[in-house]
């Protein structure tokens, strides 16, 4: 069984790390306990999984899938936020 990922405060950033503790899983701003604003999520060699904007821990507007090389491939819209 995995344990909670482990993860920190940077910046204002929370940055989440995959299970081996080296790379990033994921990076956003969190308030109130809940993500907020610009998020992204990685694969284990680093490149990017996933991007967009969270309003009140939910995904809004664009949210960008990329590729195994890192590169966008896919746009979905998640529609507007709460605000």
């Amino acid at each position: 069984m995995v344990g909670p990922k482990k993860s920190e405060i940077v910046d204002g950033f929370e940055i989440a790390y995959h299970a081996e503790g080296r790379t990033r899983w994921s990076k956003g701003e969190v308030e109130d306990g809940m993500p907020v604003g610009y998020w992204e999520w990685y694969r284990r060699d680093g490149t990017p999984k996933r991007s967009g904007d969270v309003d009140a821990g939910e995904p809004v507007g664009e949210w960008i899938t990329y590729d195994q090389q890192g590169h966008p491939y896919k746009v979905t819209d998640r529609g507007a936020g709460s605000g």
